[in-house]
C-alpha cells in the first residue's frame, strides 16, 4: 500500500481546506500501521482515498498493486468505519454469510465469527447486540471477504475498556495470519500496544513515522513539573532547555532537551515543590510533534504572505 504526494481539497464555508497536503505514506505486507492525529488532522481523508471512496486531486495511491477501486472489487481489502446502524431482524451467521457471498474468495463464515469473538452470539440478532458485541460485527463484516489489509477507522470509538480489549485481541488474532493492518485511532496506548509503527498526522501531512520508541525519542525532550508555589509562571520558557510550558492550576510542565539545565537554573531561581523529571511519554511526543506542525504552518503562510 503506497500513496505518493497525495493532495486532496475540500471546499468548507468559503475557504479550500487541503484534507491531505502530500502524504506520502507506505505500508508493507504483513505490518501493522496506526494513523494518530488530532480531529481534522486527515486520517479518515487518508482512509477514503485507500479505499477509493474518494480520489485524489494530485499523486496516487496503490493498494496491493492496484487501484484503490480493483483491490476493494477483488476482495482484497476490508474495512470497518465509523459509521454504521445494525441491520433489523437478522441474526449476526446471517448478516456474515450474506456478506461473505458477495466475494469471489470468501472467508468460511463460522472462522470470520471465531476470529471476531462472535461464535457464542452467531444466532443472535444483530439489533439485540450490546455496544461492544456490535463493534465486532462489523469486524466480522469486514473479515468476510478473507482481505489481505484491513483497514480500521477509529475501531473502539465509544467502547468500554473491556470492549477495547476484546476487539484488539481479535485483531492481533487476524494480524498474526500475516494479513496487513492500517487502523486510526485517538487512543494512543491502543497504538502503542497494538502497531508495529505509529504514523502522526497533522494538518494532512506526516509528521513522524517511526515505532512507538523512535516516536517518543524523535520528540527529545524531557518533562520537568513542579508546583508553582503561588509564584508567577512568566519567563519560564526562557529558561535553559526550555522548548514549550503548560500551567495547569497550580502545576507547571515544561517540556524541555536539556533538563539538568532546567533544572539547575529553576534551583538556583529558589525553592523548588513537588518537582518531577521524566521522560517524555508518546502523548508527550504527540503534543510536541502537532505543536511543532501547527507553528511550521504559521510561518509558512506568514512567508506565503511577504
Amino acid at each position: 500500500m503506497v500513496l505518493s504526494s497525495v493532495v486532496k481539497c475540500f471546499g468548507r464555508a468559503g475557504r479550500t481546506v487541503r484534507a491531505a497536503d502530500g502524504i506520502d505514506l507506505s505500508v508493507g505486507r504483513g505490518e501493522t500501521v496506526a494513523l494518530l492525529g488530532r480531529n481534522g488532522a486527515g486520517k479518515s481523508t487518508t482512509i477514503g482515498l485507500l479505499l477509493g471512496l474518494d480520489e485524489p486531486d494530485s499523486g496516487s495511491v496503490r493498494v496491493l498493486g492496484r487501484t484503490p477501486e480493483q483491490a476493494v472489487r477483488a476482495g482484497l481489502v476490508g474495512a470497518m468505519l465509523q459509521d454504521g446502524r445494525p441491520i433489523q431482524r437478522v441474526t449476526v451467521r446471517e448478516l456474515i454469510a450474506f456478506v461473505a457471498s458477495t466475494y469471489p474468495r470468501p472467508m468460511p463464515v463460522a472462522e470470520a465469527l471465531s476470529l471476531a469473538g462472535l461464535t457464542d452470539f452467531a444466532n443472535r440478532r444483530v439489533d439485540k447486540l450490546s455496544g461492544g458485541q456490535t463493534q465486532r460485527v462489523r469486524f466480522a463484516v469486514a473479515l468476510a471477504g478473507s482481505p489481505e489489509l484491513i483497514v480500521l477507522d477509529e475501531p473502539t470509538a465509544a467502547l468500554d475498556v473491556e470492549a477495547r480489549r476484546t476487539f484488539w485481541d481479535s485483531m492481533r488474532a487476524y494480524a498474526r495470519r500475516g494479513n496487513t493492518v492500517l487502523f486510526s485511532t485517538h487512543y494512543l496506548e491502543e497504538a502503542d500496544g497494538n502497531a508495529d509503527r505509529i504514523v502522526v498526522v497533522d494538518r494532512g501531512r506526516v509528521v513522524a513515522n517511526g515505532t512507538g520508541a523512535e516516536i517518543r525519542a524523535s520528540a527529545g525532550h524531557s518533562l520537568v513539573a513542579f508546583d508553582l508555589a503561588g509564584r508567577p509562571a512568566e519567563g519560564l520558557e526562557r529558561l535553559p532547555g526550555v522548548v514549550t510550558v503548560e500551567v495547569s492550576g497550580d502545576r507547571a510542565r515544561l517540556y524541555t532537551d536539556d533538563s539538568d539545565a532546567t533544572v539547575v537554573e529553576l534551583a538556583r531561581l529558589g525553592a523548588i515543590r513537588g518537582l518531577q523529571v521524566s521522560r517524555a511519554t508518546l502523548e508527550d511526543a504527540f503534543l510536541a510533534l502537532t505543536a511543532h506542525a501547527d507553528a511550521a504552518s504559521v510561518t509558512a503562510r506568514e512567508e506565503g504572505a511577504v
